[in-house]
């Protein structure tokens, strides 16, 4: 089997808000929610230490991610309602990252020494999963002098905005430019070398960002707008922009990213394939294009393919690329190697 890298994981948010143990089997977990409130507010589970190593799961992106409070919801302890609190919760969610990485066959990635360790593990009898941190709305970043800090806690990717947006951009659901404090959150990213996520951003501000950023860019978890329309998505010329930019897009399997009939047609592998050929096609090769599941955040196993049942799944998408006539050097690449090169281009020593 070949390698992959799974570019959106929300690890740390299920461990804090839910209370799962990632450590334990993705399946056991379900057994141990039946007649819980989890698998409603978050699906049914997909991730579990056990699958990351059964399906060679060898890197993923672990997102730090916390929501601002909705007026008129009730109140919710993973939620947000000025910096302060954002920051908090983005604390804890990180120290859930240092938790999970005192487990043997755990690793939190902050250098190309981690990544490689980890790569080179999969080599002999105790496999590594590599855990590199990204913050996915960056409001617990109080102000953008603080992101140096948050560097040096293991943050090595960013994203300036969640749906919402922040106050540093407007979000998918939330129109707007940058503002000043994302202008200078920017700079003070590229200076650290760390990347920018802009998934979730507004159209204007994912054009300035991409245009603005002297860094590299990257869309973790986003599918084509072609396929599937919304501004939650990417248009052809953003995913231009982004390939022109060496970025990488990863493909979020979920039915609803998959089929806008999602809800009376389902979707199949096929129609994940479909939303990585276009990528491709788009671009004219095979090298801006990866995974980003975005399992276990807010959505389960029941939102997706049926061939795909947990993460160890993700496997299933090489054959797939394979039988829609892709060569295997491409398969290798969209599975691993296109995020590996966004990795070891970024991290640091």
């Amino acid at each position: 089997m070949t390698l992959i890298v799974d570019a959106h994981e929300d690890v740390a948010w299920n461990i804090v808000a839910l209370g799962r143990d990632v450590r334990r089997s993705a399946l056991e977990t379900r057994r141990l929610e039946v007649g819980t409130e989890a698998p409603d507010r978050n699906g049914l589970c997909m991730v579990g230490l056990p699958e990351w190593l059964e399906g060679q799961v060898a890197v993923v992106f672990g997102t730090v991610y916390a929501a601002p409070a909705r007026p008129g919801r009730d109140p919710d302890p993973q939620t947000y309602t000025d910096a302060d609190e954002a920051h908090a919760l983005g604390q804890q969610q990180l120290d859930a990252y240092h938790r999970l990485a005192e487990e043997e066959q755990v690793t939190l990635v902050g250098s190309g020494d981690d990544l490689g360790d980890v790569l080179a593990s999969w080599q002999g009898e105790c496999p590594q999963v590599g855990i590199v941190p990204l913050m996915e709305g960056a409001d617990p970043i109080r102000e953008p002098a603080e992101v140096e800090y948050w560097f040096e806690r293991g943050i090595r990717l960013v994203g300036l905005s969640w749906k919402a947006g922040t106050r540093y951009a407007g979000g998918d659901a939330a129109p707007g430019p940058l503002t000043d404090q994302g202008r200078e959150l920017l700079k003070g990213m590229a200076a650290l070398g760390m990347v920018l996520d802009v998934s979730h951003l507004a159209e204007e501000s994912f054009f300035e960002a991409v245009g603005r950023f002297e860094g590299r860019v990257v869309a973790t978890h986003a599918n084509p707008r072609a396929l599937v329309p919304g501004a939650r998505q990417l248009s052809d010329e953003m995913i231009r922009r982004l390939a022109e930019r060496d970025g990488v897009i990863g493909i979020v399997p979920a039915t609803f990213f998959l089929r806008p009939d999602w809800q009376t047609a389902g979707a199949t592998l096929a129609d994940v394939t479909a939303a990585i050929d276009h990528v491709c096609q788009v671009v004219g090769d095979a090298a801006h294009v990866g995974l980003g599941s975005d399992f276990d955040g807010g959505f389960g196993a029941d939102h997706t393919p049926p061939e795909l049942n947990t993460v160890a799944d993700l496997q299933h998408i090489g054959p797939a690329l394979a039988e829609a006539g892709y060569a295997e050097e491409h398969i290798e690449a969209i599975l691993s190697r296109n995020w590996l090169r966004v990795l070891e281009d970024a991290l640091p020593g």
